[in-house]
C-alpha cells in the first residue's frame, strides 16, 4: 500500500481492478500514459521524457495556454496521440497512468479567465479522477506552491496548511489547486484510487510562454523537473511532495542577472507588486531528497542562457556579438 505524506488515513478500499492488459508480460513496454496539459510548458517536457522512455503517450490539451508546436517532433509517431480536449468535459480513453497537468499556471492567464481556471482545477480534476476510477489507473496531480499562499513559515514543509486569501484575484488558482488536492485524497480514501501529488514551485526554461508574467524562477524545467514527477509516479509515496529549489534570490538579484546576460545598458524599473502575490517562498525538499532521491542541480546563472537562446529563437532576435 502506498505511503502517505502527512496526517492522512490509509485508503479504505483496494484500488479498482485495472485492465487485463496490465498483467501482460509486455505491460511495461506497452504502458499507456495520458498527459493532460501535455502541450504546455512543463507537460511537453514530460512528454519528451516519456516518449524517450518508449511509453505510449496520449496528450489531451485545449491549447488555452499550450501550443502544438511544443509537441511537433512527436506528431505522427506511432506511440503518440494528440487530442484537442478540454478536461472540464469527460474523456473516455483506456490508459494505465494519468499525469494531470492541465491548468493555466501563469497569473496573466488565470486572471484573464478566473472562472475557467477554477473549473479546470475542480471539474477537470473530478473528470480525471472519474477516469482513473473507471480504468484503474494511477493518477498524479501537479499541484503548486500556491497552496501555501503567502506563507507565514519558511521554508514550507508539506505539512504546512498555508495562508491563503479565499476571495482574492489569485484565489481561482490557489484555492482551485487546494480543492484538487482534497478531491485526490477523497477519491483515494473512498474509492482506493492510487494517487500521487507533486507541489511544484515556480519554474522557468525553454518553451515557457514569452509573456508569461511569472518571475523567472529557481530552476529549469527540462529533464530535471520531470524526473521528479516520474519518480513520484513510479514510487510508493502518495505525497504531497514539494518539487522546487530551496536556493533563494531577490528580484533585484534576478534582474541584475538578466540585465548582464541580455544587455548591460538596460535600465531596471521598479513597479508595484500584484495583489496577494507572496512576498517569499522557499520549499523544504527533504521529502523529495529522501523519498525520490531528487534535488535540483541547475543554478540560475546556468539556466538563464538556455532560456535566452530559446526566446531569441522564437522571437527571431539575433544575439549582438
Amino acid at each position: 500500500m502506498a505511503q502517505s505524506n502527512g496526517d492522512h488515513s490509509s485508503a479504505a478500499k483496494p484500488p479498482p481492478t485495472p485492465s487485463p492488459l496490465r498483467f501482460s508480460k509486455f505491460f511495461q513496454s506497452n504502458m499507456r500514459i495520458l498527459v493532460t496539459g501535455g502541450a504546455g510548458f512543463i507537460g511537453s517536457h514530460l512528454v519528451d521524457k516519456l516518449m524517450e522512455n518508449e511509453k505510449n503517450v496520449i496528450v489531451a490539451d485545449n491549447y488555452f495556454t499550450g501550443s502544438k508546436d511544443n509537441l511537433k517532433k512527436w506528431i505522427g509517431h506511432p506511440r503518440f496521440e494528440l487530442i484537442r480536449h478540454d478536461v472540464t468535459e469527460p474523456l473516455l480513453v483506456e490508459v494505465d497512468q494519468i499525469y494531470h497537468l492541465a491548468c493555466p499556471a501563469s497569473p496573466i492567464f488565470y486572471k484573464y479567465n478566473p472562472v475557467k481556471t477554477i473549473k479546470t482545477n475542480v471539474i477537470g480534476t473530478l473528470n480525471m479522477l472519474g477516469l482513473a476510477k473507471r480504468v484503474g489507473a494511477r493518477i498524479l496531480l501537479t499541484s503548486t506552491s500556491e497552496v501555501y499562499g503567502d506563507p507565514l513559515i519558511h521554508p514550507q514543509e508539506e505539512s504546512y496548511w498555508g495562508n491563503v486569501n479565499p476571495i482574492g484575484v489569485r484565489s481561482c488558482y490557489d484555492e482551485g489547486k487546494r480543492v484538487a488536492e482534497t478531491l485526490m485524497f477523497d477519491y483515494h480514501r473512498q474509492h482506493g484510487i492510487e494517487i500521487r501529488i507533486a507541489r511544484i514551485f515556480n519554474t522557468y526554461g525553454p518553451r515557457m510562454n514569452i509573456d508569461d508574467g511569472r518571475v523567472v524562477s529557481n530552476f529549469i524545467a527540462q529533464a530535471l523537473r520531470v524526473d521528479g514527477l516520474i519518480k513520484l509516479m513510479e514510487g510508493e509515496n502518495t505525497g504531497p511532495i514539494n518539487i522546487g529549489n530551496p536556493g533563494e534570490f531577490t528580484m533585484i538579484e534576478l534582474a541584475e542577472n538578466v540585465k548582464e546576460l541580455i544587455n548591460p545598458k538596460v535600465e531596471i524599473k521598479m513597479v508595484e507588486n500584484t495583489p496577494d502575490d507572496p512576498r517569499q517562498r522557499k520549499p523544504d525538499i527533504s521529502k523529495a531528497r529522501e523519498l525520490l532521491k531528487w534535488e535540483p542541480k541547475i543554478k540560475l546563472k546556468d539556466g538563464l542562457p538556455l532560456m535566452e537562446e530559446d526566446f531569441r529563437l522564437r522571437l527571431g532576435v539575433p544575439r549582438n556579438n
